[in-house]
């Protein structure tokens, strides 16, 4: 259970806000050793201390990327996940022109990709076997990496096609809103979460 006043929350989130702003994008990179930190005046009294923390990560978020119900007019169908990597949203079609609108973090420069695929499995706090390319171009990421908390996948992965991308949580929830990944897409594991429970394998997937 999360204890916080309404008054901090709201106060961390907007100090959390500025400095996002004046961020640069960030390289995906691996910190062994990183630990998540709550926002001031938040106290944690759950029995699992560290997936506890891990979702709080919309505190580090800059309000327009909050998760909510916009407007969306689309041919497509209930339950298509559209990526909107320019604008960093992702957007779960829910009919009648709505959609559940999620801020996402999206690759960096040399690393962007768009096209169609579906949804091919679904995990929850997922392993994370990186790729040889990535262990040549960052040596000290591990060869594989049980899920967790530390986990850069974070609480929850929608793996796309046959391809190695995937729609996932993350341990740096500050990042959403740039384009800081190696091609998949970041969510806070809150809101992957949220998305994970919504979204039916074989969804199609579409990044513009």
């Amino acid at each position: 259970m999360i204890v916080a006043s309404l008054r901090n929350c709201l106060a961390a989130s907007a100090v959390l806000a500025t400095l996002l702003a004046a961020l640069p994008a960030q390289a995906d990179t691996f910190r062994p050793g990183w630990r998540f930190s709550p926002p001031p005046g938040i106290t944690l009294t759950t029995g699992k201390p560290n997936h506890a923390l891990a979702l709080q990560g919309n505190a580090y978020v800059s309000p327009i990327y909050l998760r909510q119900v916009v407007p969306f007019p689309t041919h497509e169908r209930a339950g298509t996940i559209i990526i909107d990597s320019q604008s960093h949203f992702l957007y779960l079609v829910l009919g009648n022109n709505h959609a559940m609108r999620y801020g996402i973090g999206v690759a960096r420069s040399g690393f962007e990709w768009s096209g169609s695929h579906r949804v091919t499995r679904k995990a929850e706090w997922p392993s994370w076997t990186p790729p040889a390319e990535m262990r040549k171009r960052q040596p000290g990421l591990p060869v594989r990496m049980e899920g967790g908390p530390a986990n850069p996948l974070g609480a929850r992965a929608l793996y796309l096609g046959s391809t190695l991308y995937r729609i996932h949580g993350t341990n740096e929830p500050w990042s959403i809103g740039q384009n800081v990944s190696s091609g998949c897409i970041r969510m806070t594991n809150e809101d992957v979460i949220d998305l994970y429970a919504r979204v039916e394998i074989n969804a199609k997937v579409v990044v513009r």
